[in-house]
């Protein structure tokens, strides 16, 4: 009987160190670093890095039960990982991830129950090469296939509601964005070399009807050279789009009249080299992915320069990044999300208490970029 007692406590020994091991494996990893911090020290620190991605097993939520059973059997604990992700949206803790080489969306959601569910492997709604994402007021998704040539549309939970365009459309979509109230759909078509439909078409979000279109190809004010994505901002109601061969962004009002643009080809903060995925915060404030750079560049509304987050890097650490594509802002507390695809990953960044609107951030005052940060902070290379 005691010999009885005693395995049992043993075996609960054990358990209990294994669920420590399993909470705490990966804390482990980032508490050997230094927690990366933006912007970096003497500056007062905005965003703080979190936590990584990589699969659902970093997001679901296990109960006692079944880590039992997996500590008494040898059961390998098992998830979904990235192939090729490539854009992201995030709607009150659940993250929605387009994974090109999988074909499907990926919806995690850590700060909810805790589960994993996949939008776009069957029809209707099948997706074949899910690039830019993008959701309304309701949380409805919107996602941009480059390979069907269509915005197909979903709710919040995955299911399959409508699509917009068609191949008779579009050339090659990329990017998608909706206004604040969900009434307009604006898909960024990229064109290409031979193409000079590089521009962004605007559809009506329930009808499906075509309104107008943004842009034409070339160098001038209002006009596009291989744009890749878009994003309407609900602070003052302008559309981004991100001019990828021109090196720049434009500022659009919501019915395409020409407001600014900021940016311009260079290898410093500012500038850029290879943007591609956009965002923006409650506040207004942009956020530009550069790929060559390995960061995202912030930017107030109207494209002064705040600070960036990330740097280049080889080796797969916090903060380090190869083939960055997407970014996404989270409304409802401000935590920042970013995908590499070289990688494999979606880094997450949380605002310190000093976060606050785009003029006080990063000891902005007027929406002045202070100058030592912006002097200071370089892009590696």
């Amino acid at each position: 009987m005691n010999n009885t007692r005693q395995n049992i406590m043993i075996l609960l020994a054990g358990f209990v160190l294994f669920l420590n091991a399993c909470t705490v494996t990966s804390d482990k990893v980032e508490k050997e670093t230094v927690i990366p911090v933006f912007p970096l020290p003497p500056e007062k620190p905005r965003f703080i890095y979190e936590r990584t991605i990589r699969s659902s097993i970093d997001v679901v939520k296990e109960d006692s039960t079944n880590a039992f059973r997996r500590f008494a059997t040898g059961e390998q604990l098992h998830g979904e990982g990235f192939a090729k992700p490539f854009g992201i949206s995030v709607d009150k803790g659940r993250i929605f991830i387009g994974d090109t080489v999988r074909r499907i969306v990926m919806v995690m959601d850590p700060a909810g129950e805790g589960k994993y569910f996949e939008i776009g492997k069957d029809e209707p709604g099948r997706l074949f090469m899910p690039l830019g994402l993008a959701q309304d007021a309701a949380g409805n998704l919107y996602v941009c296939d480059g390979t069907a040539k269509r915005v197909t549309i979903y709710d919040r939970d995955g299911k399959y509601l409508r699509v917009l365009g068609g191949k008779d459309y579009f050339s090659r979509p990329s990017g998608v964005a909706v206004d604040p109230e969900g009434t307009r759909v604006y898909v960024v078509d990229t064109g290409g070399v031979e193409s000079n439909n590089h521009r962004v078409r605007v559809f009506d979000a329930h009808s499906g009807k075509h309104l107008f279109d943004i842009g034409t190809r070339g160098s001038g004010d209002g006009e596009f050279n291989l744009p890749r994505d878009a994003v309407v901002s609900p602070y003052n109601h302008h559309l981004y789009v991100v001019d990828g061969g021109n090196f720049r962004v434009q500022i659009f009002d919501m019915d395409g009249k020409f407001i600014g643009k900021f940016g311009g080809i260079g290898r410093r903060t500012g500038q850029f080299s290879r943007p591609k995925g956009i965002a923006v915060d409650k506040w207004g404030n942009v956020y530009v992915v550069d790929t060559a750079f390995g960061n995202v560049q912030l930017f107030s509304p109207d494209g002064k320069l705040l600070m960036y987050l990330g740097n280049r890097g080889s080796s797969d650490k916090p903060a380090k990044y190869m083939l960055p594509s997407g970014v996404a802002i989270d409304e409802t507390d401000g935590r920042v999300y970013i995908v590499d695809q070289f990688f494999r990953k979606v880094d997450i960044f949380k605002p310190t208490k000093l976060m606050g609107p785009a003029d006080s951030m990063n000891g902005i005052k007027n929406n002045q970029p202070d100058k030592k940060s912006s002097a200071d902070n370089k892009p590696s290379s």
